[in-house]
């Protein structure tokens, strides 16, 4: 059992670390004007 409680922790570490970095990203492009003036966007 306390495998399986390590394993979770390991999975919440990785999905907060996955939404962190999509939320990083998503507030960048919108800092960048997503698809505007910005022809890099």
């Amino acid at each position: 059992m306390e495998f399986f409680n390590s394993a979770v922790d390991v999975l919440k570490t990785l999905v907060v670390a996955l939404g962190a970095g999509l939320g990083v990203w998503g507030a960048v492009n919108l800092m960048e004007g997503y698809g505007g003036d910005n022809p890099s966007a």
